[in-house]
Formats: structure tokens, sequence, C-alpha cells
């Protein structure tokens, strides 16, 4: 006598839904769009900010340019020595490259924003003070007049070793 009722062969395992992929996929890349944090400059320069008591936080930072002074890494010292050097963005750079520096740097700003630019020097407190005062020379003839001097929290007294 046949049973009634058969049992179902086996035909494998069932296929694995892929209906929520998409939605797991962009989850991943609004995560990493959100954690991931870019990189403005690789600093090719050695340098440790002045102390100063006077020191207030720049709010709009879309508005500064930043050029670093000091001493290049060990890294570069094989190529450009132990002197003090320039570098804007992510090059070294000469005082003659001041200049067109600023006016590429105002070029890429919004018409209104222009005259709001700040100059941002982030030099080493051991930063010979001819070059600060040759970097401000060409800020000034390129009418460059907003300068901002970056510098860590704490005694001015510190700063004499």
């Amino acid at each position: 006598m046949a049973s009634k009722f058969s049992k179902k062969k086996s035909e494998g395992t069932p296929a694995i839904s892929t209906a929520s992929l998409p939605d797991i996929v962009f989850m991943l890349l609004f995560f990493f769009m959100v954690a991931t944090v870019m990189r403005d400059t690789e600093l090719k320069l050695r340098y440790v900010l002045p102390y100063a008591d006077q020191v207030q936080k720049l709010e709009k930072k879309q508005l500064v340019s930043t050029i670093f002074v000091g001493k290049p890494t060990e890294r570069y010292q094989k190529i450009y020595g132990n002197k003090d050097k320039i570098q804007l963005n992510d090059k070294f750079a000469d005082l003659n490259d001041i200049q067109p520096w600023i006016l590429k740097e105002r070029a890429a700003r919004r018409e209104e924003l222009r005259p709001f630019m700040i100059v941002n020097i982030k030099a080493d407190q051991d930063a010979n003070m001819g070059l600060i005062s040759d970097i401000k020379e060409k800020l000034r003839e390129v009418n460059a007049l907003k300068v901002n001097y970056s510098a860590r929290k704490g005694d001015v007294s510190q700063n004499a070793r």
C-alpha cells in the first residue's frame, strides 16, 4: 500500500535573498563618506608652533590659505638641506612663488569672499624672522593684507629657551 502523503525530495539549499543587498551597500557607502577625513596637505616640514597667551580660533576655515615655514623633515633633508623652507599646499616653494600662489588661491574663492581671504602663517618657533619678513613683504605686494600667525596657547615665556 502506497502512502497517501509523500515527502518532497530536497532540491538543495534555497537561494540567498539579495533584496537587502543595495541597502547594505548604500549604508556602508554613507558610513565611509561621513567617517573619512580628507587630508589637506602633506607636511614636508617640521614645525613647533610658538606659545601665545592671546589666542583666538579662526571661524571660517574656507577663507584661510596656509603658508608653512620650517625645516624639512628627515625624508627631504637630503634634497633640500636643513635650512628653513616655505611650503605652499603640497610643494616646497621659494619667495617668488608666493604671489602667483596667492592669486591662484584668491581666484579659487567665490567673488564675494575674496576680500575676506586670510593668509595663515604656520612657522616654526625657531624659524628665521628674516624669511618671515620677506614672506610678509611678498604678501603686501599682492595686497594680501589679512595675515594670521598660528600659535599654541600657553605662557609666552616658554618661547625663550
